[in-house]
Parts: C-alpha cells; structure tokens; sequence
C-alpha cells in the first residue's frame, strides 16, 4: 500500500509507483479518504513505462507494433477486481517491465466503475496526451485485438490542470491534474465531490468518457479490455522528461461502488473536427518541382518511387469491424510507405510478420552501398499550420520496429539546395536514409547488429510518418487538407 502524509501534501514511494518522495500532487491521502467514506473501494495502481522495443528484445512480444521513437509511452496499471489475480501472459509481460504488483495493463470495467489518474502532466514537450482503448473484445466465440482509440485524447490543448481554477486551458506542463475514466455521470460527480473535499478544485478535474452504448462493460470473461496510455512526445528539457519518465509522479485508482446505484451512462461524446477548409494542395506545384529536382540530381541511379497511403482508419471503424488498428489518436494523421491500409482482424498480441504481405512483397531494403539510401520528402505540415508536430520513422517493415526518427525541428532549410530559386522552399522539407551518411548534415543513419533497435541490412524497410495536432481544431489535421510525403529508394544501376 501507498503511505501517505495528510499535510499539503508530499506523496511517499511505495511498492509500485517509483513516486519521487518530494513530489507535490495534492492530498491523496485525503481524497482516498473520502471516496472511502461516500461508500467506494479504493484499490491503488501507479504507471509504467511501456517499452515496446524491450518487451519485443525479451522475446514477451512478437513485433514493436510500430512504436513511435519519439514518446516513451506510459501506462496505466490497474489492480484486477477485488479477490483477483493477474496471471497468464499478462504477468509476464509486467513482470518483463519490472512490475511485482497485483497489477495489469489492461483491464476490465464495471459500468459503476472509474479509473482515477492523479498526478503531475508530463514537463514541457511538444505533445502529451492521456488516450483511452478498447484492446480486446469477443466478437462470437472469438477474442481478438482491436487496439482502438475510444474518442478524442485529452491532449496538451484542452487539459484542465491546478493552474486553470476557472476549468479553461492553461499551463499544461509540471502541472497537478485529475482524469477520471468512466461510463457513468454519477460515478463521475461523486468522484469529482469527494476530489473537491480533500482540497482540489472542480476545474483541474478532466473526466474521459467510456461510451457504455458502443462497449461491452463488465468484468466477465467476454467484456472488453481497456487501457489508458499517457504518450509524451519530445521533451523540451530531456533531463526532465527522463525524470519524469523514471519517476512516474502520479498515482492511480480503481474505484468500486459497495452498493450498487442506479445507472446514469455518459453519452457518446462530442469529438473535435478535424479540417479548417484550408488546404496545402497550392503547394502541389512545388512538391512537384521538388520531385523532379530529386530525381535529377540522382539521374544516374535506379530510382524507385514508394507508395503513400494512410496506415490506419480510425477507433470506431475497428470496432465495427473487429479489426486491429494499432492503436491511432485522434490527433494525429498516419501514413506509411504502403498501397494499402490496416485491415486484419487479429488474435491477442498478433505476430505482425504474418499479416500486411504487401509491406514485405516486394520487398524495399537498405544496403550499405554508398550509392543505395533512401530519400524522404514532403511538406512541412508545422510550417504550414497544419501540425504542431510532424516526424517520420524507418521502421523494421518484418516486425514493425521503429528504430529512429526525424521531426520538424530538422527539415528547415533542407529543401532550399534543390529549389534554390523557390520562395516556397521554406515550406517544403528533404531527408536521406541511409547506412553511411559521410558527413551529409541532413541524413539519418539507419543502425543494423543492434537487435530491434536496428533494421538488418536484408531486412524489408518501411517508413511512417505522423503529423500531430492542429492548433486551430486541437485535433488531428485532415488527411483531405494535407499533401502527403513522399520516399524514393536509390541503388546503384546494373
């Protein structure tokens, strides 16, 4: 158990939480006091680090399931309903994340349940957003992964912190928040007033709906599974972000009515729309002159020109059709170097190499010949409004293993020596991949021997890209709004 000292109040380490000891989170002990004393059970979770590459370098997970190089994701961990045990895969899996607690990632719901974060925000990064999933559900006799975003993220832009008394947005970064996780409104309201006794105010309160008319709720053997990611991207102080990240400055409760109490369910909520109406297609013209600067500078070499489409489709077409969709946001736009999108209904925890021939047939590697490397090119979405944060990763296309990223922070000026003459360069960017990139400022060194954190040079290569955020919706750009990037694969010409 968590022990706690009821003063304006320092939150002490426990068992699971690895919580700082001078970490300043409000009067948890309190708030569990009077959720005790409105007639709930409080049982204690804490975060994890959930580290795709060293769940898939130990052998727990057959792929990375596109990992994204740039976020170090954090998970919820949930006590299992009251006289329960985690066992199976599950345990190991924490086990292999250094978890001893009766604990799990991903967990069942009652109706009259929440799940209850409270704790720091990640320090100040580009992007940060709490994301709640349907992981697994049983569609007939048949349990598959869905892996599907439930509604919009409580992002960056819209969360409600200790700074922001009057609910708006605010401060978002280093601050004390509360994000309630439940399908019911008086579940919800009790939760909110027994906060408001031990000292937090209504309006660093986010409530994250679970919209109990599309899911299956319960703690059966045939309810859905959920989780909840915390996904801090790019922190502006690196030192913090792994303090942070080691020091998981937050607690998290599992909160069971003893009684039961008539049912008030959350409608489906409202979701932010994507677009604004304005486009990046005035820019086709210089993505196309650009494409053809590209393709004259290397003349001499075998070009071969990569497909574009969008990787995923979003949480609700998952769920309708019992697909996989690894696991989108709402504020993000997905593309990869593919003909094709998701489409596969899955088992528990797929082995990726088994699906999506098409990413694999035929084949796209990268060798360590100095004339075969890859280049990348596109628009530069920050630059043009249409993201607050865009990157794209080579990925192991085999077991999806992302191995390295670039962002927006390095596209300035890399399309200015191929458009020289062109004033919109600027908005524009260029990227080469390769193995040995001799001194050339603006290339990334794709690593191999170095297990899932490198790509084999005889392993299929792919790339994906992610555009996050677009300041005036506070969501996802539109994909009908962007112009999408674009890869070429050079080699040497027979």
């Amino acid at each position: 158990m968590l022990v706690y000292i009821l003063l304006p109040v320092l939150l002490v380490v426990s068992m699971g939480t690895g919580l700082a000891e001078d970490v300043d989170i409000g009067d948890v002990g309190a708030f569990k006091q009077a959720l005790e004393q409105d007639g709930f059970s409080v049982q204690e979770g804490s975060l994890t680090y959930f580290d795709f590459m060293k769940l898939y370098n130990e052998g727990i997970f057959p792929s990375a399931y596109g990992n994204n190089p740039a976020t170090k994701y954090l998970v919820y961990l949930i006590p299992p309903p009251s006289g329960q045990r985690v066992g199976g895969f599950i345990a190991e899996v924490i086990k292999a994340l250094g978890v001893t607690a009766n604990v799990t990632p991903f967990w069942s719901l009652r109706e009259d349940e929440a799940v209850v974060f409270v704790g720091r925000t990640p320090p100040e990064c580009r992007y940060f957003s709490f994301d709640h999933y349907l992981m697994e559900r049983t569609y007939e006799n048949e349990t598959r992964w869905i892996f599907a975003n439930l509604a919009d993220p409580i992002n960056n832009m819209v969360i409600k912190t200790e700074g922001t008394p009057d609910g708006s947005p605010g401060n978002p970064f280093n601050q004390t928040a509360i994000v309630v996780t439940t399908a019911d409104k008086g579940i919800d309201q009790r939760i909110r007033a027994a906060a408001q006794l031990a000292g937090y105010s209504d309006g660093m309160i986010n409530t994250q709906v679970l919209p109990s008319a599309m899911l299956k709720m319960g703690v059966e053997n045939n309810s859905d599974t959920f989780g909840v990611f915390i996904r801090p991207s790019l922190f502006a102080d690196e030192t913090a972000g792994d303090d942070y990240i080691d020091s998981k400055p937050a607690v998290v409760f599992r909160i069971t009515p003893n009684e039961s109490a008539e049912l008030d369910p959350y409608d489906m909520p409202e979701l932010r729309v994507r677009g604004t109406g304005t486009t990046e297609f005035d820019l086709m013209d210089d993505l196309e002159e650009l494409r053809i600067a590209i393709l004259d500078r290397y003349a001499d070499l075998n070009a071969r020109e990569l497909p574009v489409s969008q990787t995923v489709s979003t949480g609700s077409d998952g769920i309708q059709r019992g697909i996989d969709v690894l696991g989108p946001a709402n504020d993000a736009c997905y593309l990869w170097t593919a003909n094709q999108s998701v489409s596969s209904p899955t088992p528990p925890f797929p082995d990726l190499s088994q699906y999506y021939d098409f990413l694999r047939n035929p084949a796209v590697t990268l060798g360590n010949d100095p004339n075969e490397f890859m280049i990348i090119y596109g628009i530069n979405h920050v630059a043009t409004g249409k993201a607050t944060y865009q990157n794209f990763v080579p990925y192991g296309a085999d077991v999806w293993n992302g191995v390295g990223m670039i962002t927006d922070l390095e596209f300035n000026g890399t399309a200015d020596e191929y458009l020289p003459d062109n004033p919109n360069a600027k908005y524009l960017y260029v990227y080469k991949i390769a193995r040995n990139c001799s001194g050339d400022p603006y290339c990334y060194e794709v690593p191999y021997n170095a297990k899932g954190y490198g790509i084999e040079l005889d392993q299929p290569i792919m790339i994906g890209f992610r555009s996050y955020l677009e300041k005036a919706t506070k969501t996802g750009p539109s994909y009908s709004e962007i112009l999408y990037d674009r890869a070429i694969k050079f080699d040497p010409k027979e």
